[in-house]
């Protein structure tokens, strides 16, 4: 598999994590009770996590790419 392709694989799950996000915060408005929000505000904490790995990953395929 090509870089080009790796790449394009992980800003396509980017996109997918953020509109995650997105999903999880407006439920999160939404929602009410502390066992909601505990389990609204531990889905956020993944989706995060996955963001920032996926980010991490795409900085690191462009800085050995450009080589």
């Amino acid at each position: 598999m090509s870089s080009a392709q790796n790449l394009a694989e992980i800003e396509e799950r980017i996109a997918i994590v953020s509109e995650n996000l997105r999903e999880l915060i407006e439920h999160a408005a939404a929602y009410s009770g502390a066992a909601d929000e505990e389990e609204m505000s531990r889905r956020i904490a993944e989706q995060e996590e996955d963001l920032e790995r996926l980010k991490a990953q795409r900085e690191e395929l462009l800085r050995t790419s450009r080589g």
